[in-house]
């Protein structure tokens, strides 16, 4: 191995054990575990419901409680069957065309009494045996062709032809004696009579056809025949015509029944609902119950476990594989930050598990008051947008099975659309905040988003939304919204503290002037203070170009030389015209002036207990860097006195650490780039393309670069970004190849 490549490797085993669990592989996978267990324990309850070792005549040692709303099988059938007693019998009218058969007896008798061969006896003999016959046979002619033409159930006609047989009217005898006195006037008169007769009584619903014969009487005395004989044999022709014309229909009536009973809807026990008490005697019932809804212990069966187990893992072993993937060259976040990701998560599943226990099967709204976003949100602000968004997966499948208090269904959702549709609005309104107040300004578009999901839910879902519950639903996704905002800014500080983590929000917040270090820099150092300022500039230019997080160097570029306040006149930029403190004091001193400017400055920022990242920049932004003006300067103060050297070079360096980031290596080169264009008075675009060039070359041949991700192109974007920010930071300073010519021009005119 070579030199450089062993000491890289050194410092990263270093920094391994520095670091120890933050970088464990095995505590990265704990945690990962850990995220499974999580997901299995907060779906169990809705997805495995406690089982109970229970026996019928015993007392129960607990509570039993319904763990969901359970189907109670029984009294299920005991409202299907009052729904069907409810259910009356259904009868069905059957037209005959009654009027015909009057129509065809008379006619008959019209034809027969015109037969002169014929005595009155045989011809009374006749109808007695004819028209009975004849009333028959109209009726089964009837039943024959529906039955035929499938014009009504078999069952029904049968009925029809049962009921008519029994309601059969028998003509009194002398009837048949007086029918053959009658003539052609007489039975035409009494056709046109007969059938508005028995028409109009066959228009009315008969069930039973001695009720409607009793009318026939009124209406012969009321028709306009006069002659007593007509009179009487059409009342007992019409009242042989008329029939029963509504019957009862078994089938439709069964089918009816079968529908009630289909159309009644299960009877549940509610979530939470006690079934049996502690000490209460289990009934059979109870049994059954509990037997059907197979939460008995009697039969063991882990394939649900191991499914549930399995839909566990799925989430987590995507997240670890999308985190992976991420980044080619190492695992993307440290344990440190993958412990906050999983608070994250166990916060987020307690808020869906508080809004689940608020729910019942009425009260389904309940669950859009959770604030679903909160996860979007803090993954958003703390970790990576990126990953927000396949967290806003992972939370919509959680919210779709805790807050689903459907039965025969594992997901609802209604609930995961609405927690997508807020977590996305939540990750694109908040992605680039950079105050607190944005995250109100994000709360608003969630509840606006929210409500509109669950509006465009009940516009869908028409039958199961009413007004009640749809204004519940809305209020709920604006309460929601609202609530994830106040969670979200009191939950950040404690993230920012415990673990160490510089969110965008916080960056600001130190940048403001306002900060005690920062007026101090400004009032003690008000050059170091411009300098700082500049270098901020740059760094986060050069940072933003390479996709590093110019925020951080803009910010660590402020408090980078706030070491320098300890002892301002000792550097250039605070001494305004002073005489050099360093001309008159021994070089090795002023290299620890120099160089405690670095350790000073964290134990400022210790002090005021400034994040991590912000202290490292001000550690690492020199590295290990060589002061060569006072090593030399020292080297001939020992030529002169013409004794040997007592030191080397390595006392002339910074202690390090080394950049371990890109940040706090942007802001080194930043810090180098300012400071040689601020001791220039008249600088070029060569001359600042040169000085750029040697001070990246100087670096890289120093190794100040080896613990740090930086790439060779990478560090080509910088300079060439660097090139064009300090253009236009010291535009009227730079002299341009275009002006010398114009110059020239100039003196010769």
């Amino acid at each position: 191995m070579a030199p450089k490549e062993l000491s890289k490797g050194t410092s990263k085993m270093t920094q391994y054990r520095m670091n120890g669990w933050k970088y464990s592989v095995a505590t990265r996978y704990l945690l990962f575990l850990f995220l499974v267990i999580l997901f299995y324990v907060s779906l169990a309850p809705g997805l495995l419901p406690e089982r109970y070792d229970i026996r019928v005549n015993t007392p129960s040692e607990k509570n039993i409680v319904a763990p969901m709303q359970l189907p109670n099988n029984k009294a299920t059938l005991q409202a299907q069957e009052q729904a069907a007693e409810r259910v009356q019998d259904i009868y069905t009218i059957v037209p005959m065309r009654n009027d015909n058969l009057v129509t065809s007896i008379l006619d008959r008798i019209d034809r027969l009494n015109q037969d002169d061969q014929i005595s009155d006896d045989d011809k009374a003999a006749i109808y007695k045996e004819e028209i009975p016959q004849r009333a028959a046979d109209f009726v089964n002619n009837f039943v024959n062709n529906s039955k035929k033409a499938d014009a009504y159930p078999d069952k029904l006609l049968d009925e029809v032809l049962e009921k008519t047989r029994e309601q059969t009217y028998r003509i009194p005898e002398e009837t048949f004696i007086k029918i053959p006195r009658l003539s052609s006037d007489n039975i035409t008169e009494m056709k046109l009579v007969a059938r508005e007769i028995v028409t109009r009584l066959m228009n009315d619903q008969i069930t039973d056809a001695t009720t409607a014969r009793a009318k026939v009487a009124e209406l012969v005395s009321t028709s306009s025949l006069s002659d007593r004989i007509s009179r009487e044999v059409v009342q007992e022709l019409a009242r042989l015509a008329v029939t029963a014309n509504k019957f009862y229909d078994d089938e439709a009536t069964k089918a009816a029944k079968v529908e009630a009973r289909e159309n009644t809807p299960t009877v549940y026990i509610d979530q939470g609902e006690i079934l049996v008490h502690k000490g209460e005697i289990i009934t059979q019932d109870i049994y059954t119950l509990l037997d059907e809804n197979n939460l008995l212990k009697d039969e063991i069966n882990y394939w649900p476990q191991f499914g549930l187990l399995m839909l566990s893992c799925l989430p987590a072993l995507g997240l670890l594989v999308f985190i992976r993937q991420s980044d080619s060259r190492q695992f993307k976040y440290n344990n440190a930050q993958l412990l906050m990701l999983v608070l994250i998560f166990i916060i987020t599943i307690v808020v869906l598990l508080l809004a689940n226990t608020l729910q019942t099967s009425e009260r389904y709204y309940t669950g859009y008051f959770a604030p679903v976003a909160i996860g979007a949100m803090l993954v958003t602000l703390l970790l990576d947008r990126s990953l927000a968004f396949i967290c806003t997966i992972i939370i919509s499948i959680l919210s779709s099975i805790i807050l689903n208090v459907r039965q025969g269904q594992i997901f609802d959702f209604n609930y995961g659309f609405f927690t997508f549709v807020v977590s996305l609005t939540a990750i694109f309104t908040i992605h680039r905040a950079s105050q607190r107040s944005t995250l109100f300004k994000g709360a608003i578009m969630v509840c606006i988003f929210g409500a509109l999901s669950v509006l465009s839910l009940v516009l869908i879902g028409q039958g199961s939304w009413n007004q009640l519950t749809t204004l519940y639903s809305v209020v709920g996704a604006v309460v929601g919204g609202m609530l994830t905002a106040i969670l979200v800014i009191g939950l950040m500080p404690f993230f920012e503290s415990t673990f160490g983590i510089l969110s965008a929000l916080k960056l600001v917040e130190l940048s403001n002037p306002n900060h005690p270090l920062l007026r101090k820099l400004l009032t003690e150092t008000p050059g170091t203070y411009h300098h700082s300022v500049m270098v901020g500039n740059l760094s986060e230019a050069a940072a933003e170009a390479i996709g590093a997080n110019g925020l951080l160097c803009r910010v660590g570029s402020y408090y980078h030389d706030v070491g320098k306040t300890k002892r301002p006149s000792y550097f250039i930029e605070n001494q305004n015209g002073m005489d050099n403190p360093h001309d008159s004091i021994d070089p090795k001193l002023s290299k620890s002036i120099i160089i405690a400017h670095a350790r000073d400055g964290v134990e400022m920022q210790k002090e005021y207990k400034l994040p991590k990242p912000i202290r490292d920049i001000a550690e690492q932004h020199h590295g290990t860097s060589f002061l060569h003006f006072f090593y030399h300067k020292a080297l001939r103060q020992a030529e002169e006195r013409g004794v040997e050297p007592d030191f080397t070079e390595d006392d002339f360096r910074y202690p390090g650490p080394k950049a371990q980031s890109k940040e706090a290596a942007v802001v080194g080169i930043a810090d180098s780039v300012e400071a040689a264009v601020r001791s220039l008075r008249k600088p070029t675009v060569e001359q600042i393309e040169t000085m750029i060039g040697k001070i990246m070359k100087s670096k890289l041949d120093d190794q100040q670069f080896n613990e740090c991700d930086l790439t060779m192109r990478e560090l080509d974007i910088i300079s060439q970004t660097l090139k064009e920010t300090v253009m236009g930071i010291f535009h009227s300073r730079i002299e341009y190849p275009e002006e010398k010519p114009k110059e020239a021009n100039e003196k010769l005119q």
